[in-house]
């Protein structure tokens, strides 16, 4: 198996790449709408709001993490999660860029 040559590929669409793997699962997004809703959660409130096991919910913390979506802080044995607003803006602005360059025409495309 070959390896990925992100050295090929620009800054934006590495980091759009990244946010879109980062929402690519539909756990990940039931976890985003908690926190958006709740604005911050520890872990074990996300595993009692889902239908997930606690290492299953903490790997998809991770991978939010990972991307920058959230950001946890650790109090005491647990980590309380939130949205990181400033990377979430990013993402925004980064996402909305791409679906924008869209041109709506009247020509059927593969049809």
């Amino acid at each position: 198996m070959g390896t990925t040559k992100t050295a090929e590929y620009s800054i934006k669409e590495l980091s759009i790449a990244k946010y879109a793997k980062a929402l690519s699962h539909p756990a990940r997004i039931a976890i985003l709408n908690l926190l958006l809703k709740k604005q911050t959660c520890i872990c074990g409130d996300i595993v009692d709001d889902l239908p997930l096991s606690q290492s299953t919910v903490s790997q998809h913390l991770k991978e939010l993490k990972e991307a920058g979506l959230i950001k946890g802080n650790i109090d005491g044995a647990s980590v309380c999660y939130c949205i990181d607003e400033k990377e979430w803006i990013k993402a925004q602005v980064q996402l909305n860029v791409l679906f924008e360059k869209i041109e709506v025409k009247s020509a059927k495309c593969c049809s």
